[in-house]
């Protein structure tokens, strides 16, 4: 009898969907599939919009073609905004559906936010009371106020591999109970006196630190008399031992990374080669997000290099790099703002013309140049843009770096050139990804007391932090 009542409601959930779809009325709200109003846009106004069974399944549109406008891109916002999507244009008459980006904003109102955001100061005096309410709401939107007490471990250090003109060792810090964050320690082969640090963290680009790039850069830096650090993202390289890839894109991996980078600073710092007055940062991409925040938060950075990252109106589409309530601070700001919080430091921003950095020079750069000018130090921010190139890290971007920390860390540029004056890399050894681990080829080396997985981490954190 019961499977007789369930068999009726069924057939009257299914006509009563017919009705709604088939008669068109207030007491039905208009309502229509998403799919079919997708596929009536692509009719009614000669488009195509890629879309996947996924993106559209189960998805509903009230008042459907009350929200159709005599353009495609109104109808477009006016059909997808209620259900957090929206469209990418890809070509004239194709677009394809996208989840709504929180952390992408038309340039315009990227602009007209900074502009806003900059009314609150106008003089070196105002800028700072305005970094005075930033600094500590940074660290407060990131659960880091106060810091969780640091580990009296120390470190885990790999014998060390020499190289022509520069050695490197893997180290892994622990920076909470169980929670290591890996990197490799490029060293000058002759170290003479105190000497600077540059941490290099890099972006989401497959193999990270492994990467042939990353280690050319890191390897340069260190035949030109800096030492450099090579960092992993959270639940990236060998942060995987411990950790999920997909634990990557949770809001906490802003938070981790940032208590590494600290842990890492307070590391390099220790050593007896440091010279605490010339201590950089230089990433690219989300490492060039984390580079601004590091930047804007730890005075004990006095430069700092955002490759292909900065701009008003992206915000970072992971949440390693907006997860957090970071741009809610001080009733709102952007990584612009960050990046000035830099400011007298020295500050170089590479930009490109095939990602979110095209128009740095436009309207975010000349920002920049006026608040260093409030320091008299408006040439201690430099932009180098590319605009017919892309998002990498690649030698056009890696050159102006060298140049940039050649130059304000008084290291000498010449010992990276060939006869004929150019930048020669090709001294530099590429190694295989196996030599570059900390923990064994395997992680068999991985301390049995690690944390294993996300919902352990929670639980370190929660008591490291417990005030």
């Amino acid at each position: 009898m019961a499977g007789k009542k369930l068999f009726v409601l069924l057939i009257c959930l299914l006509l009563g969907m017919h009705t709604i779809y088939a008669q068109q009325t207030t007491d039905a709200q208009y309502k229509k599939p998403l799919k079919d109003v997708l596929d009536q846009i692509q009719e009614k106004y000669h488009v195509k919009i890629k879309y996947s069974p996924a993106q559209v399944k189960d998805k509903w549109i009230n008042y459907a073609e009350w929200r159709f406008r005599p353009d495609v891109d109104t109808t477009l916002d006016n059909v997808l905004a209620p259900l957090d999507l929206k469209v990418n244009k890809e070509g004239p008459g194709m677009y394809k559906l996208k989840e709504y980006e929180y952390y992408r904003w038309p340039v315009a109102d990227g602009w007209k936010e900074l502009d806003r955001i900059a009314l609150q100061y106008h003089d070196k005096d105002s800028w700072e009371a305005r970094k005075a309410i930033l600094r500590p709401q940074l660290y407060k939107a990131l659960e880091l106020s106060p810091l969780p007490a640091k580990p009296a471990t120390k470190p885990i250090i790999t014998t060390k591999r020499i190289f022509d003109g520069y050695t490197v060792e893997n180290i892994a810090i622990e920076i909470l109970p169980g929670l290591y964050i890996n990197g490799s320690l490029y060293k000058p082969s002759k170290i003479k006196g105190k000497i600077p640090v540059i941490l290099s963290p890099d972006g989401h680009w497959p193999q990270q630190r492994y990467r042939a790039d990353c280690q050319i850069r890191c390897a340069t830096l260190a035949r030109m008399g800096a030492m450099a650090y090579s960092y992993d993202l959270f639940a990236w390289g060998e942060s995987l031992l411990q950790f999920k890839y997909e634990d990557h894109r949770r809001s906490l991996a802003q938070t981790i990374q940032t208590l590494g980078a600290i842990r890492i600073l307070d590391y390099v710092l220790s050593l007896k080669e440091t010279d605490p007055s010339r201590v950089g940062i230089s990433g690219g991409s989300g490492g060039g997000s984390h580079t601004v925040l590091m930047a804007a938060m730890d005075d004990r950075i006095k430069l700092s290099a955002p490759v292909v990252a900065v701009s008003s109106y992206f915000y970072g589409g992971c949440p390693c790099e907006s997860g957090m309530p970071i741009h809610q601070c001080g009733g709102g700001t952007d990584n612009v703002e960050l990046a000035a919080m830099a400011a007298p430091h020295p500050q170089l921003l590479i930009s490109d013309g095939q990602d979110w950095t095209a128009h740095m020079p436009e309207h975010d750069f000349p920002y920049l140049k006026k608040m260093y000018g409030y320091y008299g130090v408006g040439n201690s921010v430099e932009n180098v843009h590319l605009p017919t190139e892309g998002h990498d890290f690649g030698p056009s971007k890696r050159f102006p770096l060298y140049e940039f920390v050649a130059k304000n860390f008084h290291l000498n540029i010449n010992a990276i050139k060939d006869k004929s004056g150019k930048i020669d890399e090709s001294k530099v050894t590429i190694e295989k990804e196996p030599a570059m681990y900390v923990f064994g080829d395997k992680g068999e080396k991985l301390p049995a007391d690690a944390i294993k997985g996300f919902d352990q981490l929670q639980k370190v954190f929660a008591a490291a932090t417990k005030n």
